[in-house]
């Protein structure tokens, strides 16, 4: 068991690697003597490996911040990083409204992250795409083309092979594609228009994008229409048993040109009338509201194979019913 990175490359992953520490080796932290052994691992992974019973100091779990000596025994089970995961088939739960040998029409439901990134490695529509559909790790991306946010329901499509892909792909690009989202807004909107406003990064908050002050903005167009107003009753009872406030909300039709992230969550937040739930951009959380109230409900889009123009519709999910269901509208 020499002390050397060597050991490791010579082990099976799924074998732990020893090491034992040379006579000459300084007496110092576990985490250190980890990062100088394992110098190709970051030192918050050795950290979490420690953390996370994976490191044994002489047959013992071992200590983040432990002394080990000379002549110590340190077994190390390698974890996998987060990034390896990020294009593996995983077990994941979504629904699919219809399926062809050339697409995947999916339903996808709130709280999903469509595609790995950081902070989502796996648990992701992409690796729930792989589980359920082996072919598709030949193809780029799992097949998938365009993105809702982990908040946003509804309906996306997935190509199951490279030709239907770059099918689509131009038909994005062509503004063929349509998408139409129902979105639960605050105030009350009386008349159809379009926004038409560059989305970039928001210069002072990263997770953000901004129509005011965008860092490198592209073209975005969002058509809105209104359907009916009215206003949701918040309970929070005040003392004397007065019922809380009633806000005023629309609930929105939005018709998509282009696709910019965060696309109808900005526009509609940068004329005044932010998503509910939508505390990113201004909207407030109501009662019974867990994520921003924004539904992809229909998608049409030309077929690869045979030029026809499809159609997909996909009910509201619950939690947006649920809402729609109390709110009183205004006849």
């Amino acid at each position: 068991m020499p002390e050397t990175e060597n050991a490791h490359q010579r082990s099976p992953a799924s074998q732990p690697i020893m090491f034992r520490l040379a006579p000459d080796a300084p007496a110092e932290r576990l985490d250190k003597a980890l990062a100088r052994l394992l110098p190709e691992h970051s030192r918050s992974r050795l950290q979490g490996w420690i953390e996370h019973g994976k490191v044994l100091v002489n047959g013992q779990t071992g200590k983040r911040k432990q002394a080990v000596y000379p002549g110590d025994e340190l077994t190390v089970w390698i974890q996998a990083s987060p990034e390896s995961l990020a294009f593996t088939a995983q077990d994941v739960a979504f629904g699919v409204i219809a399926e062809s040998p050339d697409w995947i029409v999916v339903d996808k439901p709130a709280g999903l992250v469509t595609h790995p990134g950081a902070g989502n490695w796996s648990g992701t529509l992409l690796n729930g795409l792989l589980f359920r559909y082996p072919e598709l790790v030949s193809v780029p991306r799992a097949g998938i083309v365009h993105r809702l946010d982990k908040d946003t329901s509804g309906l996306l499509v997935v190509a199951r092979h490279e030709r239907a892909q770059t099918h689509l792909v131009r038909q994005l690009q062509a503004r063929s594609v349509s998408r139409e989202y129902i979105a639960l807004v605050h105030g009350q909107l009386r008349q159809a228009s379009t926004v038409r406003a560059q989305i970039g990064r928001d210069p002072r908050v990263p997770v953000r994008m901004s129509a005011e002050r965008p860092i490198a903005p592209k073209p975005a167009v969002t058509h809105y229409t209104p359907l009916r107003s009215g206003h949701l009753q918040q309970n929070g009872a005040c003392d004397g048993g007065q019922a809380g406030p009633r806000w005023p909300v629309t609930e929105v039709v939005c018709a998509l040109e282009t696709g910019r992230t965060h696309q109808i969550r900005v526009h509609m937040a940068s004329i005044g009338h932010p998503l509910l739930g939508d505390t990113l951009y201004g909207g407030r959380m109501a009662e019974g509201v867990a994520r921003h109230l924004l539904h992809a409900r229909a998608l049409r889009f030309d077929d690869f194979s045979t030029g026809e123009r499809l159609a997909f519709e996909s009910e509201l999910a619950a939690d947006l019913q649920h809402v729609l269901d109390t709110i009183a509208w205004q006849t």
